[in-house]
């Protein structure tokens, strides 16, 4: 059974940083672009970043460019996503996607992925 974790997620102030993970079982991790979207209170899910199956090639919205980083430890079969300077625009539920598509189809069709964890909050207060 196929199953992301995704941890990291709390309430932080403006400014501050967060390091999301996102740890996979039941998959053979190498071979899945993986990826990081949310999803504020009210709007549709969003793409963050995807990252490559060997992570060379990472994929990062505009909006966190600069800021957030996506990386993967394939050895440890878990996804990261460091964000610095959150601000409060950032706050969502921030989910775990995997898909054996390249990491630019899924960054195009994040909400076609065809696994995804349950996610974790991150709440930037002002």
């Amino acid at each position: 059974q196929v199953q992301l974790l995704e941890s990291g997620g709390g309430l932080v102030q403006a400014g501050d940083s967060l390091r999301l993970s996102c740890a996979a079982s039941g998959l053979t991790f190498s071979s899945y672009s993986m990826g990081w979207f949310r999803q504020a209170p009210g709007k549709d899910r969003e793409f963050v970043a995807t990252i490559s199956r060997n992570g060379g090639t990472t994929y990062t919205a505009d909006s966190v460019k600069g800021r957030f980083t996506i990386s993967r430890d394939n050895a440890k079969n878990t996804v990261y996503l460091q964000m610095n300077s959150l601000i409060p625009e950032d706050t969502a539920v921030y989910y775990c996607g995997a898909d054996t598509s390249p990491a630019y189809v899924l960054k195009i069709q994040g909400g076609r992925a065809r696994y995804w964890g349950k996610g974790t909050l991150v709440t930037v207060s002002s």
